[in-house]
């Protein structure tokens, strides 16, 4: 089954993880959006900026620390995810209480191994 992904903090950098997840969910088939500070491209996927109206998001996966994360709280609740991904060092107890008041799973795994791995 393939997961429309939000990746919230998307590079350009090819060595920051946020793009190696990019690829990677690209690869493995699963549709990907992302938000980044620079709009650009990663492979076919727009990095976009601001908060772009998406559809349909299964999973948003955190790339942003804790702080950079508090102006997306409101904006991921309402896409209505059904799991947000706090990869390593995105860890947020304050948003990951509004997540699961909302009725949206929080997940903290990292979201590289889970697709290597195959538990995505």
């Amino acid at each position: 089954m393939t997961k429309k992904t939000l990746v919230l903090g998307g590079s350009l950098k090819p060595e920051r993880y946020s793009n190696k997840a990019i690829r990677l969910l690209s690869a493995n088939r699963h549709p990907v959006v992302s938000i980044g500070l620079k709009p650009g491209r990663v492979g076919e996927v727009v990095i976009e900026t601001g908060l772009p109206d998406f559809k349909d998001i299964h999973t948003v996966t955190m790339y942003l620390n804790p702080l950079n994360q508090k102006p997306y709280y409101k904006y991921v609740i309402n896409l209505h995810p059904k799991r947000v991904i706090f990869n390593p060092g995105t860890e947020n107890t304050e948003f990951a209480k509004k997540c699961k008041a909302g009725g949206i799973e929080v997940v903290e795994h990292c979201t590289l191994v889970m697709l290597d791995s195959g538990i995505f």
